[in-house]
């Protein structure tokens, strides 16, 4: 049998003192050296030393000391040392102990006798304890609160381990209870009532219960947590102590109002209880600074929303309140709240408070944190105005502002809620166009840039709506030919005007003026070529700040925002030709766009930047806009909002289906065993496990939904691990319980011998970023005897893992003088348990893309001939979501290309694009790419995905 151990220090000292060096210390030594030898015994036997000739010593030179720090250490020395001899009989010395406990229980100084109490509570030998009780009774008595408080918990301790010594100990402890003032010594008595005699506790409670709320936080806490496990065994009770729980609510800790509320959800399911522990929920919330304190209230609030939405929609704005935390995750975690309480009561509320927190980001001093909050408010404002088609004309127009944001994922998303909020909603059609030709030229990026033209092209149907967006177009490029310098290009203007003046006003001379030639800053001669068309005046009057942004865009080469230029005045030009305008009109327009398209192309190939799929976008723009064909009208001007449309049902439907499948399902059988907690006997164990199970838990398991999953069966099987053969004298299998941060092996090991095995020790050690706890006892197993061994294991990411070891033991009366071993096998940890599929947009997947450094591609080599079904194998096997729509993967095509994402339990995400061919043979070549943060969890899927090929061949 192990011996208990309620003291630990670990000593590392290379030079450790002899018991000669400790003996002599002892003897000879002042009160100073006497201490520093004690605490070297101390030290010692804590580590598994037995120094057994030194007891007799310290009960000689040491007990008769008065010194109270010495006094202290003995304490400490008698709660390490053995105190029975190998036969289990105690020791002769410990009757010199004894006594001598008995004089420190009556020592004038509290504190010796307080200290003295808190050892009694750890002590385990009823013969050295029975001598003790009477002093042990008379120290409730003590005038000092220290000596009481602990008398209390050494009497429970007693009682709790030999009840014999102390039989009257609930009367006893329940009589002191009524007479006791201090709030920490009731508080002690009212532990022992609750452990150990409950219907005392619950008696004193009756009596008391108008005065609970006067009590002290600490003796409050206790009632709170006796109030539950009362209620839980004797419902009928319920009604007297919910009001209790009420009053609870208002106490000064917040602590207490926390347990409180947790304690009346857990016994009342009334609108007005759930409303009142909501209440002090979001009280806590708004009133404790420590974040995490923030996190857990958020999660209990996460709770009520799930069965009680209709209360807590109630308390809606109260929670938004926490958005002035400065913390990203509680504003998160806050909204993400909100957005499932938005109802259309309360949702102008809810979107005032979106546009007030949007317009505080503005001019904040860090801007990044502001950014990232500003796109959470954007994004969830979107939610709203989809849902509520009511609000979207309120907040639109608030968020235009932002398109030419700083931050390129928040212009993204405004623009993208834009585009949505155009095709859904006509009414709001011509003003959001206008609004977005005033601010095209703020535009910072070239992305939010593209999808703007894209709007502006598809959506401007009207004549003025169209020439108010070739006009702006036009006026953010600037003069041809791209590439030329701003002073040429103002010079020129600057010439022209004065062409136009002299050849429409006479001099004073009554000539026509001359001009000279102008020379450039750079010491060049002015010129103007062929190709710049006749622009109109808003043009030429255009400011250098649009000029600096889609032109400087465009003559830094980017060739795809060059092709969405052409492709939006295409549409544009095309649209014309349904307008009542005259031919020349028309056709000047046309020469007009067409030149600007050629002048794309030379500048992208002077600077070799033109991408051969942008030219030939381009090409087909310029061969559109040179023929009348009904097939490219129809093409560029309404194929183009039809599958935008599609696009929308289609995301919508499948957001629909997602919200379907997390909504658990009731599936019992009609013969099933539905368990009733109260009818089943009190066997031993069973009132501890039913303590934090609820009547909730019970409705769950009566309707399914804590019932064992049928089809969970294969995972729990892939989780048992073979470590020893059948012929091993020694069988051993291994069941890893995969929790989020640790994993627990529960060992079980089987003696196939005939012999007694001693000091059975499981020795493990690790590969990767995982970390043993904890080193495993030592067991004795008999013939053919069984034994579990459970060992922690913490893991600190999500990377696979090996644990390995073997099995080191003993034969009972060989003689033999090692001991045997049996290698274990290894284990490998599998990356799956910590991978969970997960959601996120297209710009966030590109913009994680972009920053991931770590990648790893593996080469496709599998038997699977469709390509479809290699994509479902992968998903399978790897337990990623694949973020490709399915109907841009439907049809039978020989190529394919996914992107599949998923996020692990510490945070991290994974990123996966697949890209595969089918040749003519049937063989599927390609590659799948991985991209991570950290470099352990992109090797480790890739060695899962290399696994799951080879596993096929």
């Amino acid at each position: 049998m192990e011996k208990t151990c309620t003291i630990f220090v670990q000593y590392d000292s290379p030079e450790r003192a002899s018991a000669a060096e400790i003996r002599k210390q002892l003897q000879e030594g002042d009160v100073y050296e006497k201490r520093d030898a004690l605490k070297k015994a101390i030290l010692l036997i804590s580590n598994g030393e037995l120094l057994p000739n030194v007891l007799m010593t310290v009960i000689q030179y040491v007990m008769p000391s008065k010194d109270h720090e010495l006094k202290k250490l003995m304490i400490l020395y008698w709660e390490v040392i053995p105190k029975k001899a190998p036969d289990g009989k105690l020791l002769p010395e410990m009757i010199l102990v004894c006594n001598s406990l008995r004089n420190d229980l009556n020592h004038p100084n509290e504190f010796i006798r307080g200290a003295t109490l808190r050892f009694l509570c750890k002590l385990k030998e009823a013969e050295l304890l029975e001598p003790l009780v009477p002093s042990v009774r008379a120290n409730l008595e003590h005038r000092h609160s220290y000596v009481r408080r602990n008398a209390v918990m050494a009497i429970y301790y007693i009682y709790k381990s030999f009840d014999f010594l102390i039989p009257d100990a609930p009367e006893l402890v329940f009589d002191y209870l009524k007479s006791e003032t201090d709030a920490s010594c009731k508080r002690n008595a009212f532990i022992m009532l609750y452990h150990c005699a409950e219907e005392k506790a619950v008696e004193y409670l009756a009596e008391v219960l108008d005065q609970v709320s006067s009590f002290g936080d600490i003796l409050q806490l206790i009632v709170v947590e006796l109030i539950r496990k009362v209620c839980r065994h004797a419902p009928g009770e319920r009604g007297k102590f919910v009001r209790c729980i009420h009053k609870l609510l208002d106490s000064d800790s917040a602590a207490v109002r926390f347990e409180s509320a947790g304690a009346l959800l857990a016994l009342s399911s009334a609108p007005t209880a759930i409303r009142a522990a909501s209440s002090t929920f979001i009280a806590l919330l708004s009133s404790q600074s420590d974040n995490n304190v923030k996190m857990i209230v958020l999660d209990k609030l996460e709770q009520i929303k799930k069965r009680n939405a209709k209360v807590l929609r109630e308390l809606l704005m109260d929670i938004m309140r926490a958005l002035a935390s400065p913390n990203m995750d509680i504003r998160r975690k806050v909204l993400d709240i909100a957005l499932d309480l938005v109802s259309p009561r309360n949702i102008d509320e809810v979107v005032q408070v979106l546009k007030k927190e949007i317009a505080k980001t503005q001019g904040v001093e860090n801007s990044e944190k502001s950014d990232a909050y500003r796109q959470l408010l954007i994004q969830s404002t979107h939610q709203c105005a989809v849902r509520f088609p009511e609000v979207a004309n309120s907040v639109i127009h608030v968020l235009m502002d932002f398109v030419g944001d700083e931050n390129a994922t928040s212009a993204m998303d405004v623009i993208i809620f834009i585009r949505e909020v155009i095709e859904t909603y006509d009414d709001l059609r011509s003003s959001l166009l206008e609004k977005l030709v005033e601010v095209l030229p703020q535009i910072k990026f070239e992305v939010v840039y593209r999808a703007t033209l894209w709007v502006l092209a598809e959506y401007s149907r009207l004549p003025e709506q169209v020439d108010r967006a070739i006009t702006a177009i036009l006026a953010a490029i600037g003069k041809l030919p791209l590439g030329k310098s701003q002073e040429a290009e103002e010079v020129e203007t600057a010439d022209e005007n004065t062409s136009d003046a002299d050849n429409s006003l006479p001099n004073a001379a009554g000539g026509v003026a001359s001009r000279s030639p102008l020379i450039l800053a750079d010491g060049t001669y002015a010129t103007q070529s062929a190709l710049v068309p006749t622009t109109s005046a808003s043009t030429s009057t255009r400011s250098n700040e649009s000029v600096a942004l889609l032109r400087k865009l465009l003559e830094n080469g980017e060739s795809f925002l060059a092709s969405a230029v052409a492709s939006a005045l295409t549409k544009l030009v095309l649209k014309t030709r349904g307008f009542d305008i005259s031919a020349a009109v028309r056709n000047a327009l046309t020469a007009d766009i067409l030149l600007q398209m050629v002048g794309f192309i030379r500048c992208g190939e002077e600077k070799h930047s033109m991408w051969q799929d942008n030219k030939e976008r381009i090409l087909v723009c310029i061969n559109v806009l040179t023929r009348d064909e009904p097939l490219w009208m129809d093409l560029f001007t309404v194929q183009g909002r039809v599958a935008f449309s599609e696009l929308l049902t289609e995301q919508r439907l499948a957001k629909e289906a997602d919200d379907a499948k997390q909504v658990k399902k009731a599936i019992v059988q009609a013969d099933s065993l539905i368990c009733l907690r109260q009818l089943k006997p009190q066997r031993a164990g069973f009132a501890n496990e039913s303590e934090d199970e609820g009547e909730e838990a019970d409705l769950e398991r009566a309707a399914g939904y804590g019932a064992d999953d049928e089809e969970a069966a294969p995972s729990r099987k892939r989780h048992i691990h073979q470590m020893t053969g059948y012929s091993d004298l020694i069988y051993a299998e291994a069941f890893v319980h995969v929790h989020q941060y640790d994993i627990v092996l529960d060992v079980m090991i089987l003696n196939q011998t005939a012999d007694t095995l001693q000091n059975l020790t499981l020795e493990l050690a690790t590969l990767g970023d995982l970390k043993l706890c904890e080193r495993p006892q030592s067991y004795t197993v008999g013939p053919h005897g069984t034994v579990n061994i459970k060992a922690n294991i913490k893991v600190s990411s999500t990377e696979t893992g090996v644990i390995f070891g073997n099995l080191v033991y003993d034969v009972a009366g060989s003689g033999a003088s090692e001991s045997n071993v049996v290698i274990l096998n290894d284990i490998h940890i599998d990356i799956m348990d910590y991978i969970l599929p997960a959601t996120c947009t297209s710009a966030q997947f590109r913009s994680m893309w972009q920053e991931f450094e770590w990648e790893n591609k593996v080469v496709v080599n599998t038997t699977i001939s469709d390509p479809k079904q290699y994509l479902e194998h992968i998903l399978k096997s790897t337990n990623m979501k694949c973020l490709t729509p399915a109907s841009a993967l439907a049809g039978d095509s020989a190529f394919l290309a996914a992107n599949l994402y998923a996020k692990s339990t510490f945070g991290e995400d994974a990123l996966v694009n697949l890209g595969i061919e089918r040749r003519d043979d049937g063989k599927i070549v390609g590659h799948i790419r991985i991209r991570a943060k950290t470099q352990g969890i992109a090797l480790s899927l890739g060695d899962k995905i290399t696994l799951e090929q080879r596993s096929m061949e």
